[in-house]
Parts: C-alpha cells; structure tokens; sequence
C-alpha cells in the first residue's frame, strides 16, 4: 500500500462509491469530497499530494470551466501539487486546455481501472519528485557562502589582476556560457563562480555546487542524476539528482578535474543533450542549467595525460577565468586583514583588536602559499590568541612548514599529520590526487583530514 494523501473531489457519489472500492488497497490515506466548496480548506493544511479533480459540478453544464477555474486555484496554492483532472466528457480539446494550465493528466469517464491506478502511482512519483527538487534548493539557498565561510556579496580587493578578473566576470555572468575557473587552492574560485551566479539572470533562482572529489565513484550517478527506488541496494524511494535540482538555475561542479574517465563520458552525454535520465529508470528529463566547473589541476596537462576527456574540456571551457593567487595581488592584502580581523573580532567578542602597522607590512610581505584561506586561517588564530588591543607582528606566527618540519621541536601526531598534508599539497601545487597518492592515502581520506584539520 503506497504513503501519500489522495484527495478526490466529484459530485457524483456513486463515482466516489466506486473509487473508493478500487483504492482503498492500493492507497493509504485517501478523502472524498462531493464539490470543491471545502477544498480551500484541505489546501490550507498542505499536507494533499494528488488531487482527482472533476471538471464539472454543476448539472447541466459540462463546459469543464468549473474544473478549469479549481485547478488554477489549486496550483495558485501549492504548484507541485499533482492534480488529475476527470470528466465523463472526453472532449480532447477540453483535455489540451487542462494539461496547458498544470494538469499532470487527464482522465475520461468510464475509466480503466488499470490506467487509472498507473495514473494515480506515476502522480505521486512526480509529487515526491517535486517535493525533493524543492528542498534541494531550499537547502542550498539557504547555505552559506561555500568559500571558507566568507558572507560577502562581492569579491574584496581592487589590485590589477582582481579588477581585470571583475570586468570578465561581469561580461561573462550577463550570459549563459559555460565557465570554466581555475587557480590554486585558496584562491577563492568558488567565491567567483558565486559572483557570477549572483550577477547573472538566473539570480534569483538556485545555484547547486557539486563537490566531485568528495562523491565516491560509485554514488557519483545518482548524485548527479537521481535514481528510482530500487534502482540499487540502498534506493529505499525515488531521489532526485544536482543537476535536476539545478534546472532553471546554475550548476557548479567542483574538482572537475578529478573526475573518471568513465564518468566523465555519462556527463559530456548529459551535458550535450541538456537532458538526464535517473538511475534504474529510462524516463528522460529535460533540464536548462547554465555550468560553472572549477578545478585547480591543468586541464590541459590532464589531457595530454589521457586523463581528461579534450570533448568534455571543450563543452566545459567556452570562458576560462583564471583566479590569481595572493602573491599576484599584495595590494589587495591590507584590505582583506582588516576584513577578516572585523570577522573574527566580533565572533569572539574582542571588537578593540587592530593591526598595527607592523603586522600589515609583515603580512604584506608573507608569499601566503595557502593563499586567501592561508590569510584568512592566520587572522583568526591571532584573534583567538591575541591578549591586548593589538595585534603586532610576533602574534601572526607565519611560520611556514617546511621539508625540515621535524625539527620544529615537540608535536603531536595531529600536528605531524597536518604538517605533512600541508607540505604535501603545497610541493604538489595543491592537486589533491598527486598529493594523496605521495602521502599513500586515498583521495576520500585526504579530504576527509583536510576537512578535519580546516586546511
């Protein structure tokens, strides 16, 4: 017996007799009512799924504008709701009319038990589905700023390479090309693919980012394109993917580069044809997203490699921004201290603390090999330390680890562990992979500490 609230709205009680006896097996929770008079009420609790909707409660009348004028008042009130409309009049017109204004379907008296009983199934599905894609985007809607906790709408700094950066962006957000953002680790590329999402005409609507060196290859389909209840081991009910939840929206993919060849040809299909199809399901979906991929590899250098496909580079790399690293932009450091130093001095109730003059010609100076989270890390640990109104050049302890990180006196293994993942990823010019494969760890467990240690 399937979960999910029928509502059946028909004039004709021997029709309810009848549905109630062929449903009443197949269904858990269904209502009857004899004319749409009550129906505000029942939308107001928000709790219907499908709705089988007659077209005409009037007698006499059978112009199916009674049905027309209740549907729309119920997707004005809930526009996932699944409505099925039925008429004992199988105008085909009529039928038109009903699915052009949100009908999922539509039904003619007498019916077949059998169709009707698949009609009732595939709108619940669909409701579940909306419902899914709905909260996804709520989700991520709701989210912060994905680049180290940065809530800013804009991108700080005005040095050449940011104001350059800024026009590009600008140019590019205004339409729907597909952008391809690279640069080191720490530089802040997913803080520019969220720039040109907020700039672009899909503003107002959900922008998914995809975060692929964290998927397992084997959870990687459904991820992206949801699958069916079923469909595998684990598939407890239908799930709807990113890039479904993305449709109208942006889709950012994160770690491009660290994709398999074998997935990477599932997503240049996709990708090409602009429409998914679910795990264990042949149903295509159409979906319109506007992709923004971000690696910090050599795409390139990953091809000649036979590592990437130079097809799905091509479809991924119509833009290319290059996002500078800190030591290309000194000037901008200043301004991003007193950034962060705001930032932190407020969240640990210290708002006195100032940098002094010191500190901003010795942070000026620092190469920052870690970039803006290197800079942003080592503001918020002088805050949490910081004992006066200060902060002067001794309390930033930029001290870079090094190959000789063994003879920096008395650690702890966590603070080898972190040490090593440091070095490890600043010797292999942060690709994540080279890195894991140098420390004799999977990519899943480089990640997993490099979150651990907030690195």
């Amino acid at each position: 017996m399937e979960n999910g609230r029928i509502l059946i709205i028909d004039d004709n009680r021997s029709v309810l007799s009848a549905l109630e006896l062929l449903l009443q097996d197949e269904f858990s929770d269904i209502k009857f009512l004899t004319g749409p008079k009550e129906l505000p009420g029942y939308l107001e609790s928000g709790d219907i799924d499908v709705i089988l909707l007659d077209m005409n409660f009037r007698a006499g009348i059978n112009t199916g504008n009674e049905g027309i004028y209740w549907l729309r008042e119920i997707l004005k009130s809930d526009p996932d709701i699944s409505v099925i409309m039925i008429t004992a009049y199988g105008d085909v017109e009529l039928a038109v009319k009903a699915m052009r204004e949100g009908a999922v379907d539509f039904i003619p008296k007498p019916w077949e038990n059998e169709k009707l009983l698949a009609t009732l199934h595939s709108s619940l599905k669909l409701r579940r589905s909306r419902k899914e894609v709905k909260k996804l985007k709520s989700e991520q809607k709701n989210l912060k700023s994905t680049f180290s906790g940065i809530q800013h709408k804009s991108i700080i700094g005005s040095s050449p390479p940011v104001v350059e950066m800024m026009r590009l962006i600008e140019k590019v957000a205004a339409t729907d090309a597909t952008v391809l953002i690279t640069g080191e680790n720490g530089t802040g590329k997913e803080l520019v693919a969220n720039e040109i999402h907020r700039r672009s005409k899909r503003s107002n609507e959900v922008m998914i980012t995809v975060d692929i060196g964290a998927i397992t290859e084997t959870l990687f389909e459904s991820e992206l394109f949801g699958h069916v209840k079923g469909s595998f081991t684990d598939a407890r009910e239908d799930r709807s993917g990113k890039i479904e939840a993305a449709n109208g929206g942006t889709l950012c993919l994160d770690e491009i580069g660290n994709l398999s060849l074998s997935l990477q040809s599932k997503l240049l299909n996709a990708l090409e044809s602009m429409v998914i199809t679910r795990v264990g399901s042949n149903k295509p979906i159409p979906v319109d997203i506007r992709l923004i991929c971000v690696t910090n590899r050599d795409l390139n250098e990953t091809v000649s490699k036979g590592l990437f496909r130079e097809d799905l580079l091509y479809r991924i790399n119509t833009i290319h921004l290059e996002v500078p690293p800190l030591r290309y932009r000194k000037s901008d450091i200043p301004v991003l201290s007193e950034f962060f130093l705001k930032r932190y001095s407020e969240k640990y109730g210290k708002t006195s603390l100032r940098l002094t003059s010191q500190s901003i010609e010795k942070l000026s100076e620092y190469e920052w090999p870690g970039n803006i989270r290197e800079l942003q890390h080592t503001i918020e640990k002088a805050v949490i330390l910081s004992e006066g109104t200060v902060i002067g050049p001794n309390e930033l302890m930029l001290k870079c680890p090094s190959v000789d990180m063994f003879d920096s006196g008395q650690k702890t293994l966590d603070d080898m562990e972190k040490l090593m993942i440091l070095n490890s990823l600043r010797v292999n010019k942060g690709n994540k992979s080279a890195a894991a494969d140098q420390l004799g760890i999977t990519r899943q467990k480089l990640y997993s500490r490099i979150k651990k240690y907030e690195l």
